[in-house]
């Protein structure tokens, strides 16, 4: 028997509703995963916890079999905890990435996807060390049991982490490895220059390199981009350079069968796609012009 595809998206959490329509939105997609930020993505601002309505959205998740296993919070993006050059700077991301495992703690979720940072023309070797040694200094004091899944990077600028040899460097260097997982972003793959088109291959590769029990979720989008163009641009499924068919086979594949997958493709005409394009996954068949309903 099939086992049923763990699918949602990125959703948001807004006033008056918070973290109970988050759930909300997920279900209004079919979904049984989903992902949010805990506050805005551009900045470190955050509202107390129980403001944010969080028993009513636990309670919808469990009324509706969804387990916390495949709810995901990412990290606010202005975190650079690889940053060498600016101590100032490095220590607000500590602080930061330190409330924000207790606050995803907080949601009973288990995991905070986290993008490994810049160099900052520090170079990547400096920047890994640094961030290895950041990762030490949180797990010593965040008092949480929540995973860090590092995002595969498209590699645009100063960001590390674009191979699987360099975040395995990541782990080597952490001494809490039980603490890192690893989040594969199919469009930051592809940009990055790995061929996301032969999915057994890549799969292979990355249980080669770090190991398939390290992935703990895959954000599922196609790209804008020509392979290796390091520029990182969402695309809805099947209208980028990976194509439906390939992130169809990585969403269904038996190997990621546990793996809850998370869709981060653009709103279509101030509309989400989410529910259309979960439903294509599900029946394993693209539908031609389906944009064309936004």
């Amino acid at each position: 028997m099939e086992k049923k595809l763990l699918i949602g998206s990125h959703v948001a959490m807004n006033a008056p509703e918070y973290y109970l329509g988050s759930v909300k939105e997920a279900l209004s997609y079919q979904a049984n995963a989903l992902m949010f930020y805990t506050g805005a993505p551009q900045n470190s601002f955050r509202k107390p916890l129980d403001e944010l309505r969080i028993p009513e959205g636990r309670a919808l998740l469990a009324a509706n079999g969804i387990d916390e296993n495949n709810i995901f919070v990412h990290a606010p993006y202005i975190i650079n905890a690889a940053n060498a050059g600016r101590p100032e700077l490095l220590r607000q991301s500590i602080r930061t990435i330190v409330i924000e495992l207790r606050r995803t703690a907080g949601f009973g979720a288990k995991a905070l996807i986290l993008h490994p940072g810049n160099h900052l023309k520090a170079g990547e070797d400096v920047a890994i060390e640094t961030l290895a040694k950041s990762l030490n200094e949180i797990f010593e004091i965040d008092g949480t049991e929540v995973k860090i899944a590092l995002e595969t990077i498209a590699g645009k600028g100063t960001e590390i982490g674009k191979t699987f040899e360099s975040l395995r460097k990541i782990i080597d260097l952490c001494r809490y490895p039980e603490r890192l997982g690893i989040c594969l972003d199919t469009c930051h793959l592809h940009d990055g220059g790995y061929d996301v088109t032969d999915v057994d291959a890549l799969l292979k590769d990355f249980d080669e390199i770090i190991g398939l029990e390290r992935l703990l979720v895959v954000h599922l989008n196609d790209s804008k981009n020509p392979r290796g163009a390091h520029k990182d641009r969402h695309e809805n499924l099947g209208y980028g350079h990976i194509g439906f068919e390939a992130l169809c086979k990585m969403a269904n594949h038996p190997l990621l069968s546990a793996i809850p997958k998370i869709l981060e493709t653009p709103y279509i005409n101030k509309k989400a796609p989410y529910a259309k394009e979960i439903q294509m996954l599900r029946d394993k068949k693209f539908i031609d012009g389906w944009k064309e309903e936004f």
